[in-house]
């Protein structure tokens, strides 16, 4: 039986990867983020056609197409870390992009999720524990799965923003006029679009609106295995959990199951995170098989059960 490998942290990991194959491991490529892309949003696109048209059942698809709309939220992410694509162009605009889908502002974001790195579990520092604690009850975690005090949370953010009143002690003095207008633009964005589909076409709540809706429990349900119930330490390798799972999910969330890598070495872009997977495998202290035991462990914890055979 062969000896388990020593723990260690992310930083000494990183030390130990040698200088060509770091260099390999960033390589940023167009190709690889516009394939991904390309078949990302061309799903989007060939689900959308049945809802569009109306087929017979075409509203059992809303659900399918949610999931791929709101998993934009994990390119969005990447983009914010200026990977998926070599161009910064495309980086910037498909940013813009992904944010507007999933009502984020996309330059805030970025600042956001930047602080989150830096102070990934701290309860007085991470910004995504800003709200208070992951779920530690079950009426706590039914709550978040239904994806309510995530929108809550991001429309006061746009108000909050548009108004000048800034959200986040994250934010430079610097950008807030910018994040101003990046709150303003995507408000008046979201009202004419609502307007639209109430008083012209429908159009929009078949193909966007709703399936965001029903799409936000399953992005809930993945984000939170990312850090929820990791210890507040400051290794990357212990505060963060890779879960192992299958290929549509990787494809779905850009390899971000591989997420305590990714907090390890945030700027590899997505396509090379299997590589470092690979790397940092022996050394990994928190992961998981799957979403669905991830969530049984964690209804188990809060003194509840889920069976699913």
């Amino acid at each position: 039986m062969p000896a388990a490998a020593p723990v260690i942290d992310h930083k000494i990991f990183l030390a130990r990867i040698p200088p060509k194959t770091r260099q390999l491991l960033l390589g940023r490529s167009d190709r690889a983020g516009l394939v991904h892309l390309g078949l990302h949003w061309g799903a989007t696109a060939l689900v959308s056609v049945p809802i569009y048209t109306q087929v017979p059942f075409w509203w059992a698809l809303l659900p399918v197409q949610g999931i791929l709309i709101i998993f934009n939220f994990t390119l969005l992410h990447e983009c914010t870390h200026q990977s998926p694509f070599r161009s910064l162009w495309l980086n910037e605009a498909v940013g813009w992009i992904t944010g507007a889908a999933v009502g984020l502002p996309f330059i805030w974001f970025r600042y956001f999720h930047l602080a989150h790195h830096r102070f990934t579990n701290d309860p007085a520092r991470d910004p995504e524990l800003a709200g208070g604690p992951r779920p530690q009850n079950l009426g706590s975690y039914t709550l978040h799965i239904t994806g309510l005090p995530v929108w809550k949370s991001q429309v006061l953010t746009l108000f909050s923003n548009a108004v000048g009143g800034g959200s986040g002690d994250f934010l430079p003095k610097s950008v807030e006029g910018k994040i101003q207008i990046e709150s303003i633009l995507l408000l008046l964005f979201y009202i004419v679009t609502a307007v639209y589909s109430f008083t012209v076409s429908g159009v929009l709540l078949w193909l966007w609106f709703v399936p965001i809706l029903l799409g936000q429990p399953f992005l809930r349900l993945y984000l939170l295995a990312e850090h929820g119930r990791c210890p507040p330490v400051a290794s990357m390798l212990e505060n963060s959990r890779t879960t192992i799972t299958n290929r549509i999910v990787r494809f779905l969330a850009w390899n971000m199951p591989y997420h305590a890598e990714h907090h390890c070495f945030p700027m590899v872009p997505f396509h090379q995170l299997p590589a470092l997977h690979q790397l940092a495998k022996p050394y990994l202290q928190t992961t998981e098989q799957g979403y669905v035991r991830f969530n049984q462990k964690y209804l188990k914890a809060l003194g509840t059960s889920l069976k699913i055979d």
